[in-house]
């Protein structure tokens, strides 16, 4: 008796018709990017988009919890599962889902991962280094999530990731090999913690550091 496997992403994509203004314009090729979106100021509401977009993208598990709730009928049980998708080079993305089975919360949680899709910045902002290559955060950045607040700073090649075990997922998932992290705060909560470092890699795009200067006409002074 032969196993039946499920649709890959490729052939969902290729069936994919889209609901909204945005799938048709990334479907029809008008949109390449997901710095186009951004700068637009679309908000992605079909997972499908991302996969047309980025079709390398990774997905990590951080955090299962099985939650229960009393009802009339019972106690209810379900699955709570935090998922980090990336690709390695500047994208990354954090969601929640929640179903009374283990798959089905796994895919929730990689679908509102891929709506909550973002960019990043990364570099070598270490002074000790200097390399020039994308192997950490250009600059320190902070993140806050809930009571939980993480410092990244950018370390030389060779340190690796000195952080726990949640944050080393998302940065490796991130595509960055050497930072250095500070973390305040109620850190045994895995979904806010790894929150606050999809949040401080977020922030390091709200700044432009001089490496970049001369590819946006910025001259210093």
């Amino acid at each position: 008796m032969s196993r039946r496997r499920g649709r890959s992403n490729s052939d969902r994509v290729q069936d994919w018709e889209p609901k909204t203004i945005l799938g048709e314009m990334v479907k029809e090729g008008h949109i390449n990017s997901i710095e186009e979106i951004l700068e637009n100021n679309y908000v992605i509401r079909e997972p499908e988009i991302v996969d047309l977009l980025f079709p390398d993208l990774r997905q990590e598990i951080v955090d299962v919890s099985l939650v229960q709730r009393q009802s009339d009928s019972g106690q209810q049980r379900s699955f709570r599962i935090t998922v980090v998708v990336g690709n390695g080079e500047g994208v990354i993305g954090i969601g929640i889902g929640k179903a009374p089975e283990f798959v089905p919360a796994i895919r929730s949680a990689e679908a509102r991962a891929k709506l909550n899709i973002t960019v990043f910045r990364r570099g070598c902002g270490s002074w000790e280094c200097r390399c020039g290559e994308p192997h950490s955060v250009p600059f320190a950045s902070k993140g806050n999530t809930g009571s939980v607040s993480v410092t990244l700073k950018p370390a030389p090649k060779g340190t690796g990731l000195v952080t726990a075990d949640v944050g080393k997922i998302v940065l490796r998932i991130a595509g960055l090999n050497d930072v250095w992290s500070y973390t305040k705060g109620r850190s045994r909560t895995s979904s806010n913690f790894a929150k606050a470092f999809v949040d401080a890699l977020t922030n390091t795009y709200r700044m432009l550091p001089p490496q970049e200067w001369q590819y946006t006409g910025v001259a210093e002074e």
